[in-house]
């Protein structure tokens, strides 16, 4: 109430006693307002738009560069200084302008490749290569299409609610480009492409760079359209002093707002209504103290209140932005792809999400593109909503720009208690017979050396085809009930053994997609399983004791839906893996081998009943069916850890591979409350029924056999989660710590 009663003073006095501005303003005066570049500074923007719509001052020309552009656009398609505000505040920048898709939009391998490696690197002959940008930029451009689509028919920017330019650098010439036609979000992100954060933006047979590299504030421009009265609003960095500079970046920077500055000293004098704002507490990054930045607008604004309104005097009316409506659905008819020369359109389509005909929402729409671009396949999907003689159905129209980079080195980091230290090498080979195809090698080198082999053929929709290989060991104290059968004399006074186990699987199977959301694979598996010890060995020899060396060959199916939000601390989501094995044969140390079949499914459920605590909820169960007799392949629980291979699993309050059986049915419950940022408590309890033929006299329905309780602390880094855990049972009255670094694999 008090800022509107001072507004109403300054108006009147102003009415009364200033004419500042009224010998060059009249009622045909036309206001031009320019909008600087300067990252999340020019957040501050907003609050500036916030007083001019307060005072009802129509604004008829808008130019802007980088930031300035972004805000300027927006403001130009109609939208108001209150509903930027709005929006802005929902936005999360972290994964806008680093382009972290969610989980939910990336294909079951591309969730693999995100949720395994630390540092993915492209390789150009035999030469490692940094990429020309942090980010492509695909989440900038997703979103200002969405808020410019109310304006999507308009290709001449001056022809929108309020006529418009921006500029951008040709990067190749280092000449500002004004930009006034085309496509308004693609032109938007051009000027923004922040040099080093963002990859260039290339349109058509040109690249281009943020505009604040040659012409920050394109306020001759803007006068050059017949402007009468300049708003401008310089939100640029000045000079720092020597205790300022205390970096590379910051003297490099420095160094690059040399001329900027100096630009406008030149431009300040004219600018008829200049508003700079102090925000010299807050960096280009500054993202997340947008609304102390915005607030820092309005003050700025509110001190040239007295010109603002003398402005406005010379207007015959008030005038007042309606909210513009934001798209949340859509109709594609038809899906045009331009570009695409390697890989095909069924192969796009399923990545996209899109047969055509689809009723989407905007989101779903997003998710698409996202997975398209996630498999780093393509180094931006610049796309337009075509419309159809039908209101309000579009086609997809999508220029396809493909990715000349097809090998990758990638590396990780891990250690367990099951695997111990472990140093990860992949290479990745992408386009290697096939234009959609991919082979990936990892080598884990440590305590434990492991491989794990694959080639994808991708056809999206269509009927893909993948082959697997994969080696695995590790030396640890097993439960003997794995390894002999229960009337052998070795049990009576032998409850562990120490053993060496090596498991080499390979795997041909076919894949398709089901219903967009569900991954249905059937396929045929060889697996080597061999297990020794030295506790057992014969005393005269020095061969170690053999439990197993035999290889066996099965049929294979598995339907996995994941819906999580994250892997590793999901929020919301929803899990079902299902997997059946069919074992027809075998070849060596099992002479005796009849065929069996062994099926597990695992269902999770998460949710966030309030603020920053989420709940999830899991079950799990498998079985056995046929003959009993070969119990190396049985369930075994037990330790904390991901990616068990054969039907190894996670039990608290237990070691690893602890309890064994060939049935079981398991619940789990974790609470998670991420205290801060990306640091997480977590209390989780598991309980269960395992041991053999548990579905034949109904104890898998009774109270459980085994239970066990875990406190961890977790941290999510860009190695993948450090997490320690605390973890105890009551039957044993025992308690285990386990510790992980790094993503598991």
């Amino acid at each position: 109430m008090k800022f509107k009663l001072t507004y109403i003073i300054i108006f009147l006095a102003t009415i009364c006693f200033s004419h500042n501005l009224s010998a060059q303003a009249s009622d045909s005066t036309k206001v031009g307002l320019v909008l600087s570049g300067g990252g999340a500074k020019g957040f501050a923007h907003i609050g500036v738009l916030k007083v001019i719509d307060s005072l009802g001052i129509k604004v008829d020309y808008i130019a802007g560069t980088s930031m300035g552009a972004i805000i300027g656009s927006l403001y130009a398609s109609g939208y108001s200084g209150k509903q930027l505000d709005s929006i802005f505040r929902t936005i999360d920048f972290d994964v806008l302008i680093n382009d972290k898709f969610q989980r939910k939009s990336k294909s079951l391998i591309e969730r693999n490749n995100s949720e395994r490696y630390a540092i993915n690197l492209p390789i150009d002959g035999f030469k490692l290569k940094l990429p020309s940008g942090l980010s492509r930029g695909q989440n900038v451009y997703n979103l200002l299409y969405k808020l410019l689509l109310p304006v999507n028919e308009v290709s001449d920017f001056s022809k929108l609610p309020t006529p418009f330019f921006c500029i951008a650098t040709n990067i190749e010439t280092g000449e500002p480009i004004l930009m006034d036609k085309g496509n308004l979000a693609e032109a938007v992100t051009a000027s923004g492409a922040f040099p080093s954060l963002f990859q260039p933006v290339k349109i058509k047979d040109k690249i281009y760079v943020d505009g604040g590299v040659t012409n920050n504030y394109p306020i001759n421009e803007l006068r050059a359209k017949g402007v009468d009265v300049i708003i401008g609003v310089d939100v640029q960095d000045g000079l720092k002093d020597r205790e300022e500079l205390e970096s590379a970046p910051e003297i490099l920077l420095q160094i690059n707002n040399f001329r900027t500055i100096n630009d406008m000293k030149v431009k300040r004098k004219q600018t008829d209504i200049y508003i700079k704002p102090d925000i010299t507490n807050f960096s280009v990054i500054s993202f997340s103290e947008g609304r102390d930045i915005v607030k820092a607008g309005e003050a700025a604004a509110k001190k040239e209140l007295t010109a603002l309104v003398n402005l406005k005097k010379t207007q015959p009316s008030f005038y007042i932005k309606d909210n513009v409506r934001i798209a949340d659905s859509l109709k594609i008819a038809d899906v045009i792809l331009k570009g695409n020369k390697r890989y095909t359109r069924s192969y796009i389509l399923g990545k996209l999400k899109l047969r055509g005909n689809d009723n989407i929402s905007y989101e779903q729409l997003n998710e698409g593109i996202n997975n398209l671009v996630a498999t780093n396949n393509f180094d931006a999907v610049r796309y337009k909503l075509a419309p159809t003689k039908s209101p309000d159905v579009y086609n997809f129209e999508a220029d396809i720009n493909e990715s000349k980079a097809n090998t990758f080195v990638k590396l990780g980091l891990h250690y367990d208690g099951l695997y111990k230290s472990a140093a990860l090498l992949n290479i990745t080979r992408k386009r290697l017979v096939f234009n959609n195809d991919f082979a990936s090698l990892d080598i884990i080198l440590g305590d434990n050396l492991r491989y794990d082999f694959d080639y994808f053929i991708d056809k999206g929709f269509y009927i893909s085809i993948g082959l697997k290989s994969r080696y695995n060991q590790f030396d640890r104290l097993v439960n003997a009930n794995l390894l002999l059968q229960p009337d052998d004399p070795l049990l009576v006074d032998l409850n562990k053994v120490d053993v060496e186990l090596q498991d080499q699987t390979n795997q041909l199977y076919f894949q398709t997609l089901l219903a967009k959301e569900f991954e249905f694979n059937l396929g045929f598996e060889h697996k080597r399983l061999k297990i020794t010890t030295e506790t057992l060995n014969n005393t005269n020899s020095n061969d170690d004791f053999i439990f197993e060396n035999t290889d066996y060959f099965s049929l294979f199916g598995n339907l996995k839906i994941d819906t999580y939000d994250n892997r590793f601390f999901p929020n919301s989501g929803f899990l079902l893996n299902g997997t059946a094995h069919w074992y027809i044969g075998s070849r060596g140390f099992n002479d005796a081998f009849e065929s069996f079949s062994i099926a597990k499914a695992d269902i999770g459920y998460a949710f966030s009943p309030v603020g920053d605590l989420s709940i999830n909820l899991s079950t799990s169960g498998g079985f056995k069916l046929g003959d009993r007799s070969t119990s190396f392949l049985d369930f075994a629980f037990g330790g904390y850890g991901q990616n068990f291979i054969n039907n190894f699993g996670s039990f608290y309050g237990y070691d690893y591979v602890s309890i064994v059986g060939n049935s079981f049915v398991k619940a789990d419950v974790t609470f998670d409350y991420e205290i801060f940022k990306k640091h997480h408590i977590l209390l989780s309890g598991n309980f269960a029924n395992i041991a053999d033929n548990i579905f034949d006299d109904g104890e898998w329905f009774t109270e459980p056999d085994y239970t066990g309780f875990a406190l961890g602390y977790s941290i999510e880094t860009f190695l993948g989660p450090i997490e320690a855990k605390y973890t105890i049972s009551p039957e044993l009255k025992e308690s285990y710590w386990f510790f992980n670094i790094g993503f598991w694999f």
